[in-house]
């Protein structure tokens, strides 16, 4: 069978295994649903890959999605001083995570999903227990095929999944690769960002459907790109503002 095939057939199978179990995507869709109409916020914030900026200002996506980035670059090589460079350590200074909720825009309340693959690095645990410290509700996307045999980089040996209040499993095999190759030495194409983006949308269109029921319409945009786009997205925005979502 030709490897895109082998592909396609994958990736039907990652729908279906996640599509077999749409409780914890109905109680994440639930959790969103009760901040927004209690005043909270919905804040994505991805490790690495594409979640952060895939639900973010979308056609057809929810206003109420905030984009949580983290930024602290040093780049600073000294040539005559690189092999002299010390390893890196696995634990972490965190004063920079208390500065986000110093910053006061996320609050008791709200809801931040933290998407993570392996889920032991320690500024997602952090991040994750620090947000649960401050009263938010965690929901993690990560792989839990793999992610409860590796070791975790946080002081407190936790892994993402145990820092959480809800788990969504992004079906990912361990390594993340789908499909074998002969010749070839790991797996290739990787099904976590899919996992996790189908995982998403899922909760957004739960989301949508548990507010109408409500009698309450949440702001989507359209697309910037039909006739008067972005005075639309700019209309969109100002009604997400005066609602709250």
């Amino acid at each position: 069978m030709r490897l895109i095939d082998r592909y396609f057939d994958a990736l039907r199978e990652l729908i279906d295994a996640i599509a077999a179990d749409t409780k914890t995507i109905e109680q994440a869709a639930a959790l969103c649903t009760h901040a927004l109409t209690h005043g909270g916020a919905i804040h994505v914030f991805d490790s690495g890959h594409l979640v952060s900026h895939e639900l973010i200002r979308r056609a057809g996506g929810l206003a109420a999605f905030s984009r949580l980035q983290i930024g602290l670059t040093v780049d600073n090589t000294v040539r005559t001083r690189a092999a002299q460079s010390p390893a890196p350590h696995t634990t972490l200074g965190f004063g920079y995570i208390q500065h986000i909720f110093d910053s006061d825009q996320l609050r008791p309340g709200d809801v931040l999903f933290v998407g993570s693959v392996s889920g032991k690095s320690a500024n997602v645990v952090e991040l994750a227990l620090k947000a649960r410290d401050h009263g938010l509700t965690v929901i993690a996307i990560t792989a839990m095929a793999y992610s409860p045999g590796l070791e975790s980089q946080h002081p407190s040996g936790k892994l993402l999944y145990e820092a959480a209040d809800l788990v969504l499993d992004n079906h990912a095999p361990f390594g993340d690769g789908m499909l074998t190759v002969d010749g070839l030495d790991y797996p290739v194409i990787p099904a976590s960002g899919f996992g996790a983006v189908t995982l998403l949308w899922g909760v957004v269109a739960e989301t949508i459907e548990s507010m109408l029921a409500q009698g309450l319409k949440p702001s989507v945009y359209p697309s910037v790109n039909r006739p008067n786009g972005p005075a639309l997205v700019a209309q969109v925005d100002a009604e997400a503002l005066e609602k709250g979502y």
